[in-house]
């Protein structure tokens, strides 16, 4: 698989040639240029990194690679070795680091790996920041330490402890409220770090029936590790077994969160943001964020609060920006992804599972009534693949035309809501496709409304 070079990051599968896949060298080639850049960034002057991990097989050979090639650099190391995202995002600060490093490959299968890359304050880089980056790596314009100048690297293992106190910390978590609903719950973590950290902060919140599932930290993933309906059988099959009031799912570095309902059906990535939201605006009324191809139901939310909800760019970093430009008090992406500003601008399970659980207490409603409690939406993911001589620009004009009576937002692609549905049309940055999706009532309406769509660029082509 070839190596995907974007501005946040690398990201391939482990072995192969050099160039072609993330190999050793491919590992310390980009690791160098991040840490060229940090000095760079610092004038040169002393620069100290975080670097965490997920459970994946090929972590440890990574780390390694990494954090000899940042002290081969001269930039100290703080190594959290078995991490999660989120919390190697606020460690940065905490450690008054220049920037931080993220070994995972997020919800792709165990043969992936990647390096994500943070700022000074444990947000991912921006765009312009990785382009910088990736012409210092194609360059190769590395200059490393003498002897006496190289860094050093310190272990910490003290944040997964430092996470769970600053979510409990936060002022709409109620750790009384969780403790006396006396929840049940079963958690899949993929057999990732997050078999570590879920459990630990459900406990911490005063959870004591846990039933843990896939919560060994091998990497060895059980199944598919993107949190979809598809992949969470066994934990839905768990939970009717166990007679538990939710499931927790979390994806292998615990920056995506979905839930399970008592009876065993889907809660909806979707609208883990849904649910959180609602529950942020009721104490605190701000503005809302989600991308373009998360579903209507936080606009709906919001809006019917007297609030205002904006739509950013597919894309954390855009969210996040679009965030901070409208002082958002909640978003986040519909992947299950919550970005809480109160806490940090990163997506953050542990946050969400707080502030879920805080509110599923409070409503004193079973976790399927919860969910019944929103706007109901289904979201129909579809695709067209094109020739390469195909004008992708020029079809997404013409569809943005045809509709210029309507809302049509063309941020991103083009997205064009009529009533309570929309589509979203965006040009795939890695090969001649389309994607489309639309979202409706239900599975049938979205359905027909992308196959509308999808049959007007036909004729455009």
């Amino acid at each position: 698989m070839p190596l995907i070079k974007s501005i946040s990051g690398i990201r391939g599968t482990i072995g192969g040639k050099v160039d072609n896949g993330l190999t050793p060298i491919d590992a310390v080639k980009f690791a160098a240029a991040y840490g060229t850049w940090l000095k760079a960034r610092n004038n040169n002057q002393k620069v100290k990194v975080v670097i965490g991990r997920d459970a994946r097989l090929s972590g440890q050979m990574i780390s390694d690679l990494v954090c000899s090639t940042l002290i081969g650099l001269g930039i100290d190391v703080v190594n959290l070795g078995l991490s999660t995202t989120p919390t190697v995002e606020i460690a940065v600060p905490m450690e008054n680091a220049h920037g931080g490093i993220i070994l995972t490959a997020s919800h792709n299968p165990k043969q992936w790996n990647a390096l994500k890359l943070l700022n000074e304050k444990g947000e991912f880089i921006s765009g312009k920041e990785g382009e910088d980056l990736l012409q210092i790596a194609a360059s190769e314009a590395f200059d490393f330490a003498e002897v006496d100048d190289l860094g050093i690297i310190t272990t910490n293992d003290t944040y997964l402890q430092k996470h769970i106190d600053a979510v409990l910390a936060l002022p709409l978590v109620d750790k009384e409220a969780v403790r006396k609903a006396n929840f049940k719950i079963v958690v899949d973590a993929v057999n990732s770090s997050g078999g570590i950290f879920v459990p630990a902060l459900l406990r911490a919140l005063g959870v004591t029936q846990v039933t843990e599932l896939y919560c060994e930290p091998t990497g060895h993933f059980p199944h598919n590790p993107e949190p979809l309906p598809e992949h969470l059988t066994d934990l839905a099959d768990k939970i009717k077994e166990t007679g538990a009031d939710l499931g927790i799912t979390v994806d292998p570095d615990v920056d995506r969160l979905a839930m399970v309902c008592e009876d065993g059906s889907m809660f909806g990535e979707e609208y883990t943001l849904v649910a959180v939201g609602d529950y942020v605006l009721q104490h605190t009324p701000g503005a809302t964020v989600s991308n373009l191809s998360s579903t209507r139901a936080l606009r709906d939310v919001t809006e019917s609060k007297g609030l205002k909800y904006y739509a950013a760019a597919v894309g954390e970093v855009n969210v996040v920006e679009k965030m901070k430009a409208v002082n958002a008090i909640i978003g986040g992406e519909g992947n299950g992804g919550i970005i809480y500003p109160e806490s940090h601008y990163g997506r953050d399970a542990l946050v969400g599972i707080a502030l879920f659980l805080t509110h599923l207490a409070k409503s004193g409603m079973k976790t399927s009534e919860l969910r019944d409690s929103y706007p109901k939406y289904v979201i129909s993911k579809n695709k067209i693949e094109l020739t390469p001589d195909i004008n992708v620009d020029e079809i997404l004009k013409n569809v943005a035309e045809k509709y210029a009576n309507e809302e049509v937002d063309t941020t991103d692609g083009v997205k064009i809501y009529i009533g309570n549905e929309w589509v979203h049309l965006r040009k795939s940055n890695t090969e001649p496709i389309i994607r489309i999706y639309s979202e409706s009532r239900d599975e049938a309406s979205a359905n027909a409304f992308a196959e509308r769509i999808i049959d007007e660029i036909h004729a455009l082509i």
